[in-house]
């Protein structure tokens, strides 16, 4: 009689082999994601760096003999320590920038945090309407936003019409120099109030006051205001939906108890909607620090820099350096420095606003 065949069983895997096999499996998923990022982001910050400290022009090759040489951290003193017109142009662009900076990205995001709110409250109808004419001009071309700008804020363009008609002693033959109007926006008002560069100096008891503080004080130009507001018109939609997911994932108990304290509705957005949502306000304000630190497109339509480079801005330098000079080797410098300020920015909001909500 044939004995029964005894059937073969499958050796047992250990834990190790299947962690192992595990890890394998998950770094084949991932290998796609990390071979675009390595190629499209870690080598060209690295070739950004190299090309830093170097001479090259943009133009030759640099495979060809001869191409670049090395000239160490000359493009970093240039824009940094050595006078001349490299280092007057980078911090006057980084005074652009800061201005930029500092109107943009609070105005987005009080203004985001607010339609947010409103258009999360139960009562409003048409909810989705809003929603999306909101949200539109974010996805709207920043080129075609900026030519509808330019237009509107033109000497025969809707704003001025507008002005002329709500102010009856407005001079039809007057108009508001938008687009090419050098002086700062605090100068403006200073000089109605009869403060001028002279009386500043003398009230701050120093002569160079009346050179270089009066112009750190100039504030935004009127070009460059009109850019701000383009910009913030344009991406408070974006952060409105940032912070519209946010409200949504907020647990309606947590306001259900509120009103049981009795606590009115400024008590409840301050005392829970603003804390909860600090983690969304650092995404926010992080998104928007460092578009502001790299706005270009508008910057390009619009003014290209001008009036008298009261919109120049870092990253339009980098531009103007590296294909308007054929300095690319000062035009990775300019970025590399760049890149320096937005983190050390983004480090800095991060101690204030927090990545944890207040709970």
């Amino acid at each position: 009689m044939a004995e029964a065949a005894i059937p073969k069983h499958k050796p047992i895997m250990t834990m190790a082999a299947k962690r192992r096999q595990e890890t394998v499996t998950g770094y084949m998923f991932l290998a796609p994601a990390l071979i675009i990022f390595l190629v499209f982001l870690i080598i060209p910050i690295i070739a950004a760096v190299y090309l830093s400290f170097t001479d090259w022009n943009g133009v030759t090759p640099v495979m060809e003999k001869d191409a670049f040489s090395m000239v160490g951290f000359d493009n970093y003193r240039d824009l940094l320590q050595n006078e001349g017109i490299r280092q007057r142009d980078f911090f006057i662009a980084l005074k652009n920038t800061s201005y930029y900076v500092l109107g943009v990205v609070p105005s987005q995001t009080i203004l985001a945090l607010l339609l947010a709110v409103i258009v999360n409250q139960r009562w409003l109808k048409a909810k989705g309407f809003f929603r999306t004419a909101f949200y539109f001009p974010s996805i709207t071309s920043s080129v075609v936003i900026s030519i509808i700008f330019m237009w509107m804020f033109t000497r025969g363009g809707l704003i001025n019409t507008s002005v002329g008609a709500v102010f009856s002693s407005y001079d039809s033959n007057s108009f508001i120099n938008w687009l090419d109007d050098p002086r700062g926006v605090f100068h403006i008002i200073l000089n109605a109030l009869g403060v001028t560069r002279e009386s500043a100096g003398g009230w701050a008891g120093d002569r160079a006051f009346s050179v270089t503080g009066w112009e750190w004080v100039s504030g935004p130009s009127m070009t460059m205001l009109t850019i701000m507001i383009l910009n913030t018109w344009t991406t408070v939609g974006t952060l409105m939906v940032i912070f519209l997911a946010a409200l949504q994932n907020i647990p309606s108990s947590v306001y259900e108890a509120a009103a049981i304290d009795g606590a009115n509705g400024w008590q409840t957005f301050r005392k829970i909607t603003v804390p909860l949502l600090r983690p969304t306000t650092f995404f926010v304000v992080t998104l928007g620090l460092i578009g502001c630190f790299q706005v270009f497109d508008q910057i390009y339509i619009i003014s290209s820099g001008g009036p008298a480079k009261t919109t120049l801005t870092i990253a339009y330098m980098v531009y103007q350096n590296g294909f308007n000079r054929s300095a690319m080797g000062l035009a990775a410098a300019t970025a590399i420095v760049l890149f320096i300020i937005i983190f050390a920015f983004t480090m800095l909001q991060r101690l204030f606003v927090g990545e944890r909500a207040n709970v």
